[in-house]
C-alpha cells in the first residue's frame, strides 16, 4: 500500500490521524476542495498552499475528455500538468451516473456516456476507469461503483450494491500501480442497513488501502444520512482512512467526524462563493444582499484569512454583483474556513478538547439552542454531551433545512 495511516488522538468514535501519501503528509479530519479539471476555480496553487490545502480532488470523467489521460501521462501525470506538489485524489467517474444520467447507459460491462464535448459515445468500464486513473497519477484513486440516488428505492439499490462489489475485483485486477497509488473501495447500498453491511464486509475482505462511503448527499433526509455514516464508520477498519464522499456543509463534517469519518470533498464552498455567499461560524452570509452595501466590517471579524484582513463586506458586495474578483475572494475565504475547520477538528481531538470544540461550534451556529434533532441524535451516538448548547429537547428542530443555504445543491 502506498499510504500509512497513524491515529494520533481519539475521543470515543472521533479520531485525528496522520495520513502519509506519496506526495504529502496530511492531517485528518480533512476537507478536499474539488478541482474538476485540475484547477480550483479562481485560486492559484500558491494560494491553495497558503491556506493549507492538503489534497485536491480531480474528476476522472472530465479529465479523460479534456485534456485526455494520454496527454497527462505524456507529461508525467496531473501533478506535473497542474504544477501541484501536494496530494491528489481522483474519483472514478461513477458519480456521473447520477449527475449526468440522461447521458448514461449502465450495464454490467460499464457505463456508456454521451460525451458533452462532441456527442460521441464513451464507454467507461472498471478497467478503463483504473487505467485512466493510473495515467493521471493521483495519490488516491477510486474504484468505479454503480451509483444511484439514495432517494431511489426498490431492486435497483440492491443491483447497484452487488455490481459495485463485482466491479471492485475488476478494479483491483486492472490496477497496475499499487505501490504508487492507493485504490479505495466505495460502500454502496442506499439507505438499507442490510445492503450497506453486506457491501462493507465485502470490501473489507479485499483489504484495500482505504474506504469511502458513497451514495449520500443526494437528497436523503439528514436522519438517514447520519445513520448510514454511523453504521459504516463503525464497521470499517480502525487502521484505514474513511472518506465520506460529497459532504461539504460544515455542520455535516463536524457530525461525521464525531462519528469516526476522516475525509470529505464537495464543490459547495467554491460554488456557493460564486453565488455571493460566505461561510461564517454563524452559518452563511449573503454578500449580494442590500444590507451589505454599506457594511464596512470584514466577512468574519474572527477570521485571519487574507480576505477578512483586507476587504470589507461592502467592497465584496460591489464585486459579487459585477466582477469575477468577488467570487475569487469569496472562494479563498470559504476554502480557508473549511481548511481551518479541518485543522481545528484535528487539534481539538489530539488535545483532548473535542467535546468543547463541538459545543462551541454548535453554540455559534445555533445561538438560540435550536440544534437540529438529527444532530442531537448523532452526537448521542458519538458519545458527546451537547446539552449545554441545546434548548430543551422539544425545541430541537426535526428538519435543519432552514439552516442550510438554499441556492446550492450538494454535488461533487
Amino acid at each position: 500500500m502506498a499510504l500509512t495511516f497513524e491515529v494520533l488522538g481519539r475521543f470515543n468514535r472521533a479520531r485525528a490521524a496522520r495520513l502519509t501519501l506519496p506526495h504529502f503528509v496530511c492531517q485528518t479530519p480533512l476537507f478536499m476542495p474539488v478541482g474538476t479539471q485540475g484547477t480550483i476555480k479562481g485560486l492559484t496553487n500558491s494560494q491553495l498552499e497558503e491556506i493549507g490545502c492538503q489534497i485536491i480532488l480531480g474528476n476522472t470523467y472530465h479529465l479523460a475528455l479534456r485534456p485526455t489521460s494520454e496527454l497527462l501521462d505524456e507529461v508525467g501525470g496531473l501533478h506535473n500538468f497542474m504544477n501541484w506538489k501536494r496530494a491528489l485524489l481522483t474519483d472514478s467517474g461513477g458519480f456521473q451516473m447520477v449527475s449526468l444520467l440522461h447521458l448514461a447507459d449502465i450495464t454490467e460491462k460499464g457505463v456508456t456516456f454521451q460525451s458533452p464535448v462532441d456527442g460521441k459515445p464513451m464507454l467507461l468500464t472498471p478497467e478503463e476507469s483504473i487505467q485512466i486513473q493510473n495515467r493521471i497519477g493521483a495519490d488516491i484513486i477510486m474504484a468505479l461503483d454503480d451509483v444511484v440516488k439514495t432517494t431511489i428505492t426498490g431492486p435497483r439499490i440492491e443491483e447497484a450494491m452487488y455490481r459495485t462489489l463485482r466491479w471492485i475485483d475488476r478494479c483491483i485486477a486492472a490496477h497496475k500501480r499499487p505501490h504508487d497509488q492507493n485504490l479505495f473501495g466505495i460502500v454502496q447500498g442506499g439507505l438499507d442497513p442490510i445492503l450497506r453491511d453486506i457491501c462493507v464486509k465485502g470490501l473489507v475482505e479485499r483489504n484495500l488501502p482505504g474506504y469511502a462511503i458513497g451514495g449520500l448527499s443526494g437528497g436523503e433526509d439528514k436522519n438517514s444520512f447520519w445513520r448510514v455514516v454511523a453504521q459504516c464508520t463503525a464497521a470499517l477498519p480502525e487502521d484505514k482512512p474513511r472518506y465520506v464522499m460529497g459532504v461539504g456543509y460544515p455542520l455535516d463534517i463536524v457530525v461525521c467526524s464525531a462519528l469516526g469519518a476522516d475525509m470529505y470533498d464537495c464543490v459547495y464552498p467554491t460554488r456557493t462563493a460564486r453565488f455571493g455567499t460566505a461561510l461564517v461560524p454563524e452559518g452563511v452570509l449573503k454578500l449580494k444582499h442590500k444590507a451589505m452595501a454599506d457594511d464596512t466590517r470584514p466577512i468574519d471579524p474572527t477570521c485571519p484569512c487574507m480576505v477578512c484582513k483586507n476587504y470589507s463586506r461592502a467592497y465584496i458586495h460591489c464585486l459579487v454583483t459585477k466582477d469575477a474578483m468577488g467570487s475569487q475572494l469569496l472562494s479563498y475565504h470559504n476554502l480557508y474556513y473549511m481548511l481551518q475547520l479541518s485543522r481545528n477538528l484535528h487539534s481539538s481531538i489530539v488535545e483532548g478538547r473535542f467535546p468543547e470544540f463541538v459545543c462551541d461550534f454548535l453554540h455559534k451556529m445555533f445561538p438560540k439552542g435550536d440544534v437540529p434533532e438529527w444532530v442531537c441524535d448523532a452526537m448521542e451516538v458519538a458519545g458527546i454531551d451537547i446539552s449545554s448548547c441545546c434548548a430543551p429537547f422539544p425545541s430541537c428542530q426535526e428538519d435543519d433545512s432552514k439552516n442550510m443555504p438554499e441556492e446550492v445543491s450538494l454535488v461533487r
